[in-house]
């Protein structure tokens, strides 16, 4: 097997992770009789074309998002974890913050458990605004082009507004957090309005996130990681990919481990 030519070995390393998402460097070693040396050299290669990210000992598959999902599609997805990440996340939330909440159905979830007094929140959800009535918050909903599939708005009039704002936390829905890519999301417009809500934070950057769009990749950036200061994530994100993020200066916070320490406090 030591002759077999990289490209055969990109290809079975490939099927092996479309199989198992994940693949450790010795066993890969192991099953294809070559170097473990050679093993990093493919999974550099792999990575270079954005097919797979590498991890300590291993790499995991890139996922590519290329259309974005029905709002009401996007609420039927993972609820109880977009439940838990939006209560552990809301919890960072202190009395008196400005707050930022783009659109997507984990960033209402975040609205819907903030309890902290004297918040201000601005928004271009429009889901947010409707439900604001039943919250103590003072609410800032942005103008602009209505989008169904986020239930927000976006464009210049929404960017524009938020150009005269600030906020001390800004709380991001994004369809990937990827450690090459960073930030991401399959339309344009969304990816700016994220954009221009961390370029106006002064402090705290916290992405709310399933385990699904960890190591997902959609076609539009919206930051590098390293504008990322706290990733909020249910259970199910992978210990590697969590230890690398963790490597990248990022807070990892578990919704679920939060609420047991609670409860154990």
């Amino acid at each position: 097997m030591e002759q077999a030519l990289p490209a055969e070995r990109h290809r079975r390393i490939l099927d092996l992770l479309r199989e198992n998402t994940v693949v450790r460097v010795s066993a890969l070693s192991e099953q294809m009789g070559v170097s473990e040396v050679t093993i990093r050299r493919d999974l550099e290669a792999l990575e270079r074309r954005g097919l797979l990210e590498r991890t300590h000992g291993g790499a995991v598959l890139t996922q590519r998002m290329r259309s974005e999902p029905a709002y009401v599609e996007a609420v039927a997805r993972k609820p109880e974890e977009k439940r838990q990440i939006g209560e552990a996340a809301a919890a960072l939330a202190e009395p008196g913050d400005a707050v930022y909440l783009n659109g997507g159905t984990t960033t209402l979830q975040v609205f819907r458990h903030m309890r902290a007094p004297g918040l201000k929140v601005i928004t271009n959800h429009v889901g947010i605004a409707l439900e604001a009535a039943a919250h103590d918050v003072e609410l800032l909903l942005l103008g602009g082009h209505y989008r169904a599939p986020s239930n927000s708005v976006v464009g210049p009039f929404a960017t524009d507004a938020l150009r005269r704002t600030h906020a001390t936390k800004a709380f991001l829905g994004v369809e990937g957090v990827s450690l090459s890519s960073g930030l991401t999301t399959p339309v344009a417009a969304e990816a700016e309005i994220a954009r221009v809500m961390i370029e106006q934070t002064r402090g705290q950057v916290i992405v709310v996130a399933d385990h699904s769009k960890i190591g997902t990749v959609a076609d539009f950036v919206i930051a590098p990681l390293d504008q990322v200061d706290t990733l909020v994530v249910d259970a199910g994100i992978g210990t590697e990919y969590r230890d690398r993020l963790a490597e990248a200066g990022i807070e990892v916070l578990v919704a679920r481990e939060l609420a047991e320490a609670v409860v154990r406090g």
